[in-house]
């Protein structure tokens, strides 16, 4: 079977990649197409399976690829089909399920709509101007985006979301009928180390981007005087150790997969404030069996079960984080349980369901 697999754009290496290399493991010899690519950010695992990038792929755009995005929907236009296809894989927060690469079936893993179309609230993540001019700006190039993005949605055969939150918004926005199929955690390089012990300190970790909540972490460990790890890097960094008062929070920015392994591992909690479209790395840490305190809204409120894998929290601020903490530490969890439940997150039952999504859908050799 000749499969493509579209991939939005390879200049970054986290939770999306991650799929795609599993995607890669079913399907080793497919091409990959994608806006733009950086080997070294994406540390060459996808060398032999780029088959076409975009008139953007050059060194300036794929540094500050943000400036481009009211340009990428034109940019899909130049990418070029390099032979015909009986499976093509969009795996996409944006505009790879637009790009004119067919095939005889097109399955859409929608880890995301397109939030600079569709949330304008992400337009103050771009590096144009203060909030106010980006408003008057980029409110008619986000309507663009919308209708864009809203005829590219109408060209898979079928569209499969990452999570309910996202599954929901698919339904909204596209009017498609839409599946779920969580993204995988790799089970080999995620997993509770035998004969470890629990220590004091609580953990958050990812890319350091400004919606992922860590500012709200760094505010209530402030103030709790406990524990705090932060491990990632991103464009926040500088701005995070600005806001970071006790001497009790530590940043991390080198850590390897196994590194951060031993961090959830050990860790009492993995604190995750933010809105995700599903959560990646709360799902790591549960599967090494740790207990997750997270932001009830989004992907959260599907990875963690209340009072049995971690605690939920109802308002997105330090004081209800605060609040949450204390619950915590008053709460008995099993981490047996925590990692039984994690298993519907693994690799293995990711390949599983998606295998005989392929087959029912009648492409397949």
């Amino acid at each position: 079977m000749k499969v493509a697999i579209l991939h939005d754009y390879l200049n970054q290496y986290g939770g999306a990649e991650r799929v795609l290399e599993v995607l890669l493991e079913m399907f080793p010899e497919a091409d990959v197409y994608t806006l733009l690519y950086d080997k070294e950010k994406v540390q060459g695992k996808f060398e032999k399976n780029v088959a076409g990038t975009s008139v953007l792929n050059i060194k300036p755009i794929r540094k500050k690829h943000r400036l481009f995005i009211p340009f990428m929907p034109f940019a899909t236009k130049t990418i070029s089909q390099k032979k015909e296809y009986d499976l093509v894989l969009s795996s996409t927060s944006g505009y790879a399920k637009g790009f004119p690469i067919t095939g005889t079936y097109h399955i859409c893993y929608c880890l995301s709509p397109l939030r600079y179309a569709w949330e304008r609230e992400y337009l103050k993540a771009l590096p144009f101007a203060p909030w106010a001019l980006s408003q008057a700006i980029f409110h008619p190039i986000a309507n663009m985006l919308r209708k864009w993005d809203k005829r590219a949605s109408q060209i898979p055969n079928l569209f499969i979301a990452d999570s309910e939150y996202i599954a929901e918004k698919v339904n909204t926005y596209y009017e498609r009928e839409c599946g779920v199929l969580y993204p995988p955690v790799d089970t080999n390089i995620f997993f509770g180390e035998t004969g470890r012990k629990r220590e004091d300190f609580y953990l958050m970790a990812g890319r350091l981007l400004y919606y992922k909540g860590f500012d709200i972490g760094i505010k209530a460990f402030n103030d709790l005087g406990k524990r705090l790890l932060i491990v990632g890097s991103g464009p926040e960094l500088e701005n995070l150790k600005q806001m970071k008062k006790s001497a009790n929070i530590e940043f991390i920015t080198n850590a390897g997969d196994a590194d951060l392994r031993k961090f959830y591992s050990r860790a009492k909690a993995f604190i995750f404030p933010q809105i995700e479209d599903f959560g990646l790395t709360a799902a790591e840490a549960q599967t090494c069996g740790t207990p997750v305190i997270a932001y009830d809204v989004g992907g959260g409120a599907e990875i963690v079960e209340h009072k049995k894998t971690g605690i939920l929290f109802h308002e997105q601020s330090p004081e209800s984080l605060k609040n949450a903490i204390e619950k915590f530490e008053r709460t008995s969890f099993d981490e047996r349980y925590i990692k039984k439940r994690a298993e519907r997150f693994s690799k293995k039952a990711f390949k599983e369901n998606l295998l005989k999504i392929i087959y029912e859908s009648g492409v397949h050799s």
